[in-house]
């Protein structure tokens, strides 16, 4: 027997991750979404994963643009994660981005982002999974990035 959702929730709590905003631009429109569940998949070829929720509505736009940028955030842009997390119908109003080499959105000042074609798509229970070829990707090495662990934003410290 599965353990309950809210046991689920309270375990992955726990597991510190990095805070990443998903964008992507289909028939003029764009459309972005916070997004924690991210890793890396494979070195040869570059692939990355996303998971997003089937009832978000950036799904049509992801499959419709067969592309999508993941824009990674620095300790300074928690006001992007919460912004983008929310229900709005223009994501981008008061925004700053730039169009990147496969027309997606990538945001100004973020630690890095990677723009990525959909190499596959995974039905996974409520979510689906979005592995991306990674095709283009830019780093700020002295960027520190915006952490989440256990329902709040923190800081990366040196030990």
């Amino acid at each position: 027997m599965p353990v309950t959702e809210e046991q689920f929730r309270h375990a992955l709590g726990r597991f510190a991750s990095g805070v990443t905003i998903v964008t992507t631009a289909y028939k003029d429109q764009l459309n972005g979404l916070t997004v924690s569940a991210f890793c890396s998949v494979s070195l040869n070829p570059p692939y990355i994963l996303i998971c997003v929720d089937k009832g978000s509505s950036a799904n049509p736009a992801i499959q419709g643009a067969k592309a999508f940028a993941v824009n990674i955030l620095t300790d300074a842009q928690s006001h992007l994660s919460n912004h983008f997390a929310r229900r709005t119908d223009d994501k981008f109003s008061g925004v700053s981005y730039r169009l990147g080499q496969l027309g997606m959105p990538l945001l100004d000042d973020t630690l890095g982002y990677l723009e990525c074609t959909i190499a596959q798509q995974v039905d996974a229970g409520d979510h689906y999974i979005y592995i991306g070829q990674v095709e283009h990707a830019s780093v700020d090495s002295s960027a520190v990035p915006l952490m989440y662990y256990n329902g709040s934003y923190r800081q990366l410290t040196e030990k």
